[in-house]
């Protein structure tokens, strides 16, 4: 049975050389220019090409759509924001309890009108 080593940092830049030095050798043997090893890179928060752009002025997220109605004079029902967003009820409930309320730190008001379902708006004063 093979012993099982830790891998450390040496061990895997040997193995590295090792490949590299394999492919060259196996080039030379068929007559061929060696390929480069190719180079690992790791993509971090913020970098890369797609991070140097500039995000559109015009784009409308669910979020933004939910809280142009919610700023509205009569405010929205929760089908409203179903049909606006897509998204199902429990989320809508979500979406107005964590974020609107907790991350955005907005006041929500709700009214229950006699005849109507529910509707929420946000208000103006804090």
């Amino acid at each position: 049975m093979a012993k099982s080593y830790p891998v450390d940092e040496t061990r895997r830049a040997d193995a590295v050389e090792r490949t590299t030095h394999q492919r060259r050798s196996n080039a030379k043997k068929r007559g061929k220019r060696p390929k480069a090893p190719k180079r690992q890179t790791r993509r971090k928060g913020g970098v890369g090409p797609r991070s140097r752009t500039k995000p559109t002025a015009g784009k409308q997220t669910k979020q933004q759509t939910c809280l142009d109605l919610l700023n509205r004079q009569e405010g929205a029902t929760i089908e409203e924001l179903q049909v606006a967003t897509g998204w199902q009820q429990h989320s809508v409930r979500g979406f107005l309890a964590g974020a609107v309320k907790k991350k955005l730190g907005l006041r929500l008001l709700s009214e229950k009108p006699d005849a109507g379902p529910r509707r929420y708006r946000v208000s103006d004063t804090v």
